[in-house]
């Protein structure tokens, strides 16, 4: 069980209508590049994202077969599309729908690319109920807010 104090993972950074997230990884899923808005929303600064994996903003609530299926299904030379949970730099998080795909070079596959968008409160509802399901289910750690 993990156990949250009520300013951590309670706050909630909206991503603009406007904006787009985008991100570049090498195979092995380090940040190669991360734009201005990604650096924005997650709260660090673009020296603390490269060459980190793009896990640092994984959000624990995320099951992590939500992961594999992702790794499966880019290794397989297809795109993936999902709606994803992240945590911010400060504990906080963020919804987002993200496209993740190969870039490739002269036919060779070189490193992976992440395009994310804001998701709408009934999308983020929905999948928070379904990924608690998925890692209850799974075994996976559960949360808990405990007020104080």
């Amino acid at each position: 069980m993990i156990e949250f104090t009520q300013s951590e993972f309670l706050v909630e950074t909206e991503v603009p209508h406007d904006e787009l997230i985008i991100s570049r990884t090498d195979l092995h899923g380090r940040i190669t590049y991360a734009n201005e808005t990604f650096c924005a929303i997650s709260g660090y600064e673009e020296h603390e994202l490269i060459g980190k994996p793009h896990s640092i903003v994984r959000h624990p609530d995320m099951p992590s077969s939500v992961f594999t299926e992702l790794w499966e299904t880019i290794r397989q030379k297809k795109q993936w599309k999902g709606v994803v949970k992240n945590m911010r730099k400060d504990s906080g998080f963020y919804w987002v729908e993200a496209l993740v795909s190969g870039v490739y070079r002269n036919g060779e596959l070189v490193e992976f690319k992440s395009l994310r968008t804001p998701v709408d409160y009934e999308t983020k509802l929905y999948h928070q109920r379904l990924y608690d399901k998925i890692r209850k289910e799974q075994g996976e750690k559960q949360r808990t807010v405990i007020y104080r």
